[in-house]
């Protein structure tokens, strides 16, 4: 069985989108986020730069195995905002990512219809503005041995492709290494071979 260990994501914030709907003006923002702490500030600068703003609703998706979601009305009824941004989020497939909607409202009442609508809306096409970018889920494994066997690990290690995430060479050799999520039973396995190595209870999954 193959593993799918690859999602999408975004690595750096788009451009300002705008939607006009009966004279209220929606703009959209996407956001690469790590974890939910870093939602409040960019949220604030958002308030700041749109201070005549009446809502500032948005949505957040964290994870690829464990997933963690949010989506926030800001005061518009309910699930007329929040839950349409994160729709649109799950449409495209994306995680680790904010996308943020700023209404300045325009005097015509949009009614909770066309709340949702534009919400989605401005949201698609926010998604749509983003460089969507594929990466590969990683696990990292320890593994220590001692110095006579440098070589021959260094090898494994090149021959595989691995990445040392990083290094501590006292006594012996203690390295971290990150591997390929599809891999690591198999890396795991072809460790476990090598008598001079151990490998260490850690793996950890890294997105």
């Amino acid at each position: 069985m193959i593993i799918k260990d690859t999602y999408l994501t975004i690595d750096k914030p788009t451009k300002e989108v705008l939607l006009k709907e009966k004279k209220s003006k929606f703009y959209g923002y996407s956001f690469p986020i790590k974890q939910e702490s870093d939602v409040k500030p960019i949220i604030e600068g958002l308030k700041k730069k749109h201070h005549t703003a009446n809502h500032v609703c948005y949505a957040w998706k964290l994870g690829v195995e464990k997933i963690q979601y949010r989506a926030n009305d800001d005061g518009e009824p309910n699930n007329s905002a929040g839950n349409p941004i994160y729709g649109q989020i799950q449409s495209f497939k994306v995680t680790n990512i904010l996308v943020a909607v700023a209404r300045i409202f325009g005097g015509t009442k949009l009614g909770v219809g066309g709340l949702i609508s534009a919400y989605k809306n401005t949201a698609q096409l926010t998604l749509e503005a983003t460089i969507i970018v594929e990466k590969v889920l990683e696990e990292e494994i320890s593994i220590s041995f001692n110095y006579e066997h440098m070589d021959k690990i260094m090898r494994v290690i090149k021959q595989q492709q691995l990445k040392i995430v990083s290094q501590d060479l006292q006594e012996s050799c203690y390295y971290v290494i990150s591997v390929r999520k599809q891999k690591t039973a198999q890396i795991k396995t072809l460790f476990s071979s090598m008598h001079y190595l151990k490998i260490e209870n850690r793996v950890v999954t890294k997105s």
